[in-house]
């Protein structure tokens, strides 16, 4: 927590306040709110819509939700969405072709106006997954000009993690449980004997303007103390860890460990952790066409390298067995990303166990990995 930030207290009324004034400003707000089952996000219209009272039950492969009887709006951990769903949708139409009645051929771009969001409710490992895809996406030689434009436009409210989840280990990849940069503005929600109350900092200048045009008390001792309590505590509550170990060098020795066997006959190669994953960035293209064949549209669409026919050449895939497409998955999440885009591009979201249909544990294999390492069952692999 930077003393250096300007800082505030509002309540529920404030948060709803925040909502409105958001809104107000023409951005759409996102954040959590329940539905078929889960906190999943969508547009928040007002704190009504926030999922108060609920929080959720976590481990491999299990999600489910479970009353809270302290009325929290944000003591839940990381749902099926991550905010990529919006930076980097799904599915997005990039040009369309026509036919004139002369027979020439028109292209045109999707030059559409991108949306201004507002992010509200942003798991530090999810400001820091974002900050991962700005690198990926945002930067570099041959930038994703839509992405850029989107992330640009977007402002970040962050929420402070109070209790972790039992798939969380944010701390073992030094991404939370505490807000790091890149926020406009960040939430510490306190509920205690005095009242429901969230500690509120600005983490930059337009965060300072909508801080400053929000109703607001003065941020008091008791309340900034009682916040770095609760991220204090949850730091020591993570309901995994990855191993204390270099994990890209950890990758790179153990490619022909006997564990990739074993997590492999496990694996159904569904994609499930690549779709939940906030850094996965992979795409491929389509190219639809009318009836007539005058009218034809070029769609981008999330791609899984977890897909047989992602790396598919004239001579066939790439990676043909599953076992090569796992440790493609794995390597490169915590090892070989590093070589690209200079960090991890694992954040301890935990969202890759939780949507495995088997269970596979992302943290149980590194430690496998570590282990078989450490007996001496792995060599170090030349090349």
């Amino acid at each position: 927590m930077d003393d250096t930030e300007a800082s505030a207290v509002i309540d529920k009324d404030g948060l709803d306040a925040l909502i409105a004034l958001l809104a107000g400003d023409g951005r759409t707000v996102i954040g959590p709110t329940l539905r078929d089952q889960a906190i999943v996000l969508d547009e928040v219209g007002s704190g009504a819509d926030l999922p108060y009272g609920w929080g959720v039950e976590l481990e491999a492969g299990h999600y489910r939700l479970r009353p809270r009887a302290d009325g929290a709006a944000f003591a839940h951990s990381a749902g099926p969405q991550s905010w990529k769903t919006y930076l980097h949708p799904q599915r997005e139409r990039q040009w369309t072709a026509d036919v004139t009645a002369d027979g020439d051929l028109v292209v045109t771009e999707e030059t559409s106006a991108p949306p201004s969001y507002a992010f509200l409710g942003v798991r530090p490992c999810d400001l820091r997954a974002i900050a991962i895809q700005d690198r990926v996406l945002g930067g570099g030689p041959h930038a994703d000009t839509r992405y850029a434009a989107r992330r640009r436009r977007a402002f970040l409210v962050a929420v402070e993690c109070t209790e972790p989840g039992a798939t969380c280990f944010c701390v073992s990849m030094g991404t939370g449980p505490a807000a790091g940069p890149g926020y406009d503005l960040a939430l510490t929600e306190v509920i205690d004997g005095r009242h429901h109350r969230f500690l509120v900092r600005a983490g930059s200048e337009e965060g300072e303007s909508v801080l400053a045009r929000l109703p607001h008390a003065p941020a008091d001792e008791a309340t900034a103390g009682a916040a770095r309590t609760l991220v204090d505590e949850a730091a020591g509550r993570m309901g995994r860890t990855m191993p204390e170990v270099d994990l890209r060098a950890l990758m790179g020795e153990t490619l022909d460990a006997e564990r990739w066997e074993d997590v492999t006959a496990r694996c159904l190669t569904c994609g499930n952790c690549t779709m939940a994953c906030p850094t996965c960035f992979c795409t491929s293209v389509e190219d639809v066409t009318d009836l007539t064949g005058e009218h034809a549209e070029r769609w981008r669409h999330w791609e899984s390298c977890f897909d047989v026919e992602f790396t598919h050449l004239p001579a066939g895939p790439v990676r043909a067995s599953p076992l090569s497409r796992y440790r493609q998955w794995l390597t490169h999440k915590v090892g070989t990303w590093h070589d690209q885009f200079g960090s991890s591009g694992c954040v301890g979201c935990g969202r890759c166990i939780v949507w495995c249909p088997v269970g596979i544990d992302i943290t149980e294999e590194a430690h496998a990995l570590h282990a078989e390492r450490a007996a001496g069952a792995v060599g170090e692999v030349q090349g």
